[in-house]
């Protein structure tokens, strides 16, 4: 069990990772959003407070932009490649990123962009012994990789073996991809992001969600299971998903 430090992005870093060990977790995902843009000493600090409050960090989201148009692409790059390094600092093995490119590029530019981006992160990411899991996107999302079809079309353009996959289960349930993605990944799973519909929590648990982790449990999935609650979520609703998870998943 982790919790995404997105949850508490707008708040200092070290309220911010102090807030998760004092709600129970030893586990967390460090959300690149909860460091400013061009702060890229920020890591010291985190990795200082990670050591100091015991906490281990399994996975890393890096910072994202769904491309347009080809001059945004460095600085898709530059996100990439910062978070791999923040990844690395911080020890998290996982590095969870997004397609980076946006849903309303033509199919031609969509791959070219792609393979531009993929290019230059996937080697740097293998060099810092990063693994890469490419996040299925929600329903509202800008960017591209929504289902099993788009997701294949980003791995069979970007990977040439053994890149993982996150699957976030609030995305999948809005874009009713769930059981397709879990069934087509299962194999590749690095990482699951768990929240209620629109990242809000689990108060009490849902047969959805109880089948959601039989089926992870069925397939020997070892974790993380990384809440990723949004920001407007109180303590006391980030301790009852945590305690509706558990139960389910100690059952």
């Amino acid at each position: 069990m982790s919790l995404s430090n997105g949850v508490f992005y707008k708040h200092g870093l070290e309220e911010n990772l102090t807030a998760i060990k004092r709600l129970g977790f030893d586990n967390v995902e460090f959300n690149m959003k909860s460091v400013a843009e061009n702060d890229e000493d920020a890591v010291y600090l985190a990795k200082d407070l990670i050591q100091s409050l015991r906490l281990r960090c399994l996975t890393l989201h890096a910072a994202t932009l769904h491309v347009k148009r080809e001059s945004e692409i460095p600085k898709a790059i530059y996100y990439g490649r910062v978070s791999a390094d923040f990844a690395s600092r911080l020890s998290a093995p996982v590095l969870v990123v997004h397609s980076n490119v946006w849903r309303k590029l033509p199919e031609n530019l969509r791959k070219k962009y792609l393979k531009e981006i993929f290019s230059k992160l996937i080697p740097y990411a293998k060099n810092l012994n990063l693994e890469l899991a490419l996040e299925n996107l929600s329903y509202a999302s800008s960017g591209f990789g929504k289902n099993v079809a788009e997701l294949e079309e980003v791995l069979s353009t970007i990977d040439g073996g053994g890149f993982g996959v996150t699957l976030d289960f609030c995305h999948a349930e809005a874009t009713g991809q769930t059981l397709n993605l879990l069934e087509h990944y299962h194999n590749r799973l690095l990482n699951v992001h768990l929240s209620n519909r629109a990242h809000t929590p689990f108060t009490t648990e849902t047969p959805k969600l109880k089948a959601f982790l039989s089926k992870l449990q069925e397939y020997e999935y070892k974790g993380p299971v990384t809440l990723e609650l949004s920001s407007t979520c109180t303590n006391e609703e980030i301790r009852a998903t945590k305690a509706v998870v558990e139960e389910i998943l100690n059952t």
